[in-house]
Formats: C-alpha cells, sequence, structure tokens
C-alpha cells in the first residue's frame, strides 16, 4: 500500500475523532512515512513499517482522553428521544420490573430450598423420637419401622443441607456480580 492509499483509509477510519484531531494524527503519519523515504527506504516499505490500520487506530483511540470520544447529540435525535419517550420510558420499567422479578424467584426458590431442609430434619427428629416411644411403650416392630424412617430423614436432610448451602452460595455470587457490574458501568460513565 502507498502512502496516500494508507492515508485515505486512516482518515476514514478516524472519522469518529474531531476534524482538527483527525488532520494532526494524518500529518504525523504523513511526515513520518516522508522521513523513512528520505532515508532510503521505499514508500511501501515504510507504510509496511508503521503497521496495519487496524493497529494504528487502536493505538490512536486509546491515547484519546474518554471525552474526547464522546458526542453531541443532534436536534432531530433529541426530539426523536423525547417524542419516544413515554415508549421507552414504559419499556426500561418494564424491564426493570422483570429482572427484579427473577431476581425475587432465585431468592424464593433458595428460601423454599431451606424451608424443605427444615421440613426433612424435622421429620427426621420426630420420627427417631417417635420411633423410640412407640417402640417401648407399643408396638416394637412399628417403633422400629419409624425410626429407620427417621433415620432415612437424617440421611436426606444431610444431602438436602448441602444443596441448600451450595444454592445460597452460587446465588449470592450471582447478587455480588451483578451488583459489583452494575455500579462498575454507573462509575465508568
Amino acid at each position: 500500500m502507498n502512502k496516500q492509499e494508507f492515508l485515505n483509509r486512516l482518515r476514514g477510519e478516524l472519522s469518529i475523532l474531531p476534524s482538527a484531531d483527525t488532520e494532526e494524527r494524518i500529518n504525523f503519519y504523513s511526515e513520518m512515512i516522508d522521513d523513512r523515504v528520505e532515508e532510503g527506504v521505499s514508500e511501501e516499505d515504510a507504510v509496511a513499517e508503521i503497521g496495519s490500520i487496524e493497529s494504528v487506530v487502536a493505538q490512536i483511540t486509546a491515547d484519546i482522553p474518554q471525552k474526547a470520544k464522546t458526542r453531541k447529540l443532534k436536534g432531530w435525535e433529541i426530539a426523536l428521544l423525547a417524542v419516544g419517550s413515554p415508549l421507552w420510558i414504559s419499556l426500561g420499567v418494564a424491564a426493570a420490573a422483570v429482572l427484579f422479578s427473577l431476581y425475587v424467584s432465585l431468592w424464593a426458590v433458595v428460601i423454599s430450598l431451606w424451608a424443605v431442609f427444615a421440613s426433612v430434619a424435622a421429620c427426621a427428629l420426630g420420627g427417631l423420637a417417635g420411633g423410640i416411644c412407640i417402640a417401648v411403650t407399643e408396638n416394637a416392630a412399628s417403633g422400629i419401622a419409624l425410626s429407620g424412617g427417621g433415620i432415612a430423614c437424617i440421611g436426606l436432610s444431610i444431602f438436602v443441607f448441602f444443596g441448600c448451602k451450595l444454592a445460597t452460595k452460587g446465588t449470592v455470587k450471582l447478587t455480588k456480580l451483578c451488583v459489583k457490574k452494575l455500579f462498575r458501568k454507573k462509575e465508568e460513565a
């Protein structure tokens, strides 16, 4: 690629910048190529030494302060935002309500899992205590069967406990991640 092709492509890629900044960068790279040509390097080799258009644009945009990248809204854009505000505000509120309901539902599932654990643990204790009482006072076979059910519930409650603990940890991590991303975006803005 020769100098003029390189500079034309660079100008096209830098169209997001203010025109003064774009021209400053174009002049800089034009002088750089001219200096290399004066040293005896061919124009194509001088352009190749600079690097690809993409890498040059990435370097330039990385060096620009964040404020320079923002642009002002045009009048028709402001009018469109104002006219469309009843629609996009209500859609935004609806989206926020859906996200909040999903979040509440997720915690409701976790709370329900803990309720299942509590009921299975209570059944284990009740079955064991009731089985011992029945075995001693009334029918030994029925008491032993009830005690066996209580022991089975103890094993099940241990299993459910670890599931509840894992679900709670996952939900807490998800909550922290969402809050961190939400506030990080607000800080960057």
